[in-house]
C-alpha cells in the first residue's frame, strides 16, 4: 500500500508552500488508493502551540484534504529514545562537545581556506578521559549521527532523477541537543519506519536531509521509502519571497478565495500540465503524475489564483452557494449578479442594486425628460427591460448608449453591472418606477 505523510511543525500557520506539499502527498495516496498521514512534528515543546495544531486541522479540512490518521511526535518520545540507544550501541551516534562559537570558528577557517564547511569529527578524537573531564566540568554533549563514508549515497528521485551524494562532503548531523531535545532528522526517520511510509514527497530544500536519512534507514535495517523533491515556490518576480511564507488559508479565506481554486492552482503549479479552473478532483487526481514535475522553480502569482477563482465562481451553481448569500437572494438573483463578481463575498454589494438604497447621479435636463417618459412608459411583462427599451427607442429615437445608460444609472446608480434584463424584474415594478421618477426630478 502507498503511504504518504504531511509533517508540519505547529509553530505557525500553514503557508502556501506547506499547503502544496500537503496536497501533493494527499493526491499521491488518494490516487493509489493508499493512506495519507497527518503527522504533527511537535518535539519542539517551547515553540509548538496547540492553537496551531487546531489551525492546521481547520485549514486542511477547509481545503478538503482529509488525513486517514493523525500522529503526534510528542506522544512517541519513548520510541525515539529506544532508537537512539540502539544506534548509539551500534556506534552510529556519538557525543560532541563543541560550543556554537567553536563550531562557527571552525566553519570560518574552512571557508577561508576555500574548503567546504564540513564538521571535522573532532569529537571522535577525544579520549575517554577528555570526555569525562568535560562531563565533570558540567559540559553536556550534543549528539551526532556518524555517516558511513565508504559508499556514495544514491537514490532514484521521483522528480530529480538519479541523485548522488558523497557522504564525505556532508557533516555528521546533530540529531539531539545538549538539553536532550530532538532535532528533525532521527524522529522523522523513526516515524517513517514505524508508520510504514512508502513515499516521501517534499521540497528540494530537503535533498541533503534525504541523503542523511537514507543512511539512517539503512542503519536501522529498515526499508528506504521512495523519495521525490519538488521545486520550491517562488514569487512572480522569480525570487524566493518571504511574502509566500505569510500566505495561508486565513489570508485566502479573507480574500474570498475558494478552496477549489487553491487546489486547482497548486495541484499543477510546477508541472507541465496547464493550470485550469478544474473543480472535479477526480480529474486533478487522474492527471497527477510526478513525471510532469519540472526542476525549475514553480512561480506563484496572485493573478493566476484570482483568475482561476473568478472562473470557478462564475461556474458555481446556486445550490452550492445559497447558504453563503444574503438571505433574500434567490436563484434568479444569483444568476443575475454571478457574472459580475470575482468572489462570493462581493454578492452583497451587487445585491444592493436590487434592495437599495442607491445613489443616483445628477442628470442633464434632456435626460431627466427622457427618464420621466421612461417612468410613464414602463409596463410590466415577462421581459420588462426589452419592452421598455423597445418602446423608448421608438418614441424618442434614442439608441445605443444614449438609450440604455441613463436608464441603468437611474435604476442602479451605476454605469455598469449585471444584465438589466435580469436585474429589472428583481427590482420590481413599483421600485423601478419610483427610481425613474426620482431621477427625473
Amino acid at each position: 500500500m502507498t503511504i504518504t505523510r504531511f509533517a508540519p511543525s505547529p509553530t505557525g500557520r500553514l503557508h502556501v508552500g506547506n499547503i502544496r506539499t500537503a496536497l501533493h502527498n494527499w493526491m499521491l495516496a488518494e490516487k493509489a488508493g493508499g493512506e495519507f498521514i497527518l503527522r504533527i512534528d511537535d518535539t519542539d515543546a517551547a515553540r509548538s502551540k496547540e492553537e496551531y495544531v487546531e489551525a492546521i486541522r481547520t485549514d486542511l479540512a477547509w481545503l478538503g484534504i482529509a488525513a486517514d490518521r493523525e500522529e503526534r511526535q510528542s506522544e512517541r518520545l519513548d520510541r525515539y529514545e529506544v532508537a537512539f540507544n540502539q544506534l548509539k550501541d551500534a556506534g552510529r551516534i556519538y557525543p560532541a562537545y563543541e560550543t556554537q562559537q567553536e563550531l562557527e570558528l571552525k566553519r570560518k577557517v574552512l571557508l577561508g581556506r576555500g574548503l567546504p564547511p564540513i564538521y571535522d569529527r573532532g569529537a571522535l578524537d577525544l579520549t575517554e578521559e577528555e570526555r569525562e573531564a568535560k562531563q565533570a566540568a558540567g559540559i553536556e554533549p550534543h549528539w551526532r549521527f556518524k555517516l558511513d563514508h565508504d559508499e556514495a549515497i544514491v537514490w532514484e528521485d521521483g522528480v530529480r532523477g538519479t541523485a548522488k551524494f558523497d557522504p564525505k562532503l556532508l557533516s555528521d548531523p546533530v540529531i539531539r541537543r545538549a538539553d536532550g531535545s530532538w532535532l528533525y532528522m532521527l524522529p522523522s526517520t523513526v516515524d517513517d519506519v514505524d508508520m510504514g511510509v512508502t513515499q516521501v514527497l517534499r521540497g528540494e530544500d530537503h535533498v541533503s536531509n534525504t541523503a542523511v536519512q537514507i543512511q539512517m534507514f539503512t542503519a536501522m535495517d529498515a526499508a528506504v521509502p521512495s523519495f521525490a523533491h519538488e521545486a520550491l515556490l517562488v514569487g512572480k518576480e522569480g525570487k524566493l519571497s518571504k511574502r509566500l511564507g505569510s500566505l495561508g488559508c486565513d489570508v485566502f479565506r479573507e480574500k474570498g478565495i475558494e478552496p477549489e481554486a487553491i487546489l486547482a492552482l497548486l495541484s499543477r503549479l510546477g508541472t507541465s500540465l496547464p493550470v485550469e479552473p478544474i473543480t472535479d478532483r477526480a480529474i486533478l487526481l487522474d492527471t497527477f503524475d510526478l513525471s510532469t514535475f519540472g526542476r525549475a522553480p514553480a512561480r506563484f502569482d496572485d493573478a493566476d489564483l484570482d483568475r482561476i477563482n473568478t472562473a470557478i465562481v462564475h461556474a458555481m451553481p446556486y445550490e452550492a452557494v445559497k447558504e453563503r448569500l444574503p438571505e433574500d437572494i434567490d436563484q434568479a438573483g444569483w444568476h443575475a449578479v454571478q457574472p459580475n463578481i470575482a468572489t462570493v463575498g462581493e454578492v452583497a454589494e451587487w445585491w444592493r442594486l436590487v434592495t437599495g438604497p442607491i445613489e443616483q447621479p445628477e442628470f442633464a435636463d434632456d435626460d431627466k425628460a427622457y427618464l420621466a417618459e421612461a417612468a410613464r412608459t414602463l409596463r410590466w411583462s415577462d421581459d420588462p427591460w426589452s419592452a421598455l427599451t423597445s418602446a423608448l427607442k421608438e418614441s424618442t429615437g434614442r439608441k445605443g448608449k444614449t438609450l440604455f445608460l441613463p436608464l441603468r444609472q437611474a435604476l442602479t446608480g451605476m454605469n455598469h453591472g449585471p444584465d438589466m434584463g435580469e436585474l429589472l424584474p428583481l427590482i420590481g415594478e413599483a421600485e423601478a418606477k419610483a427610481r425613474l421618477e426620482r431621477a427625473a426630478k
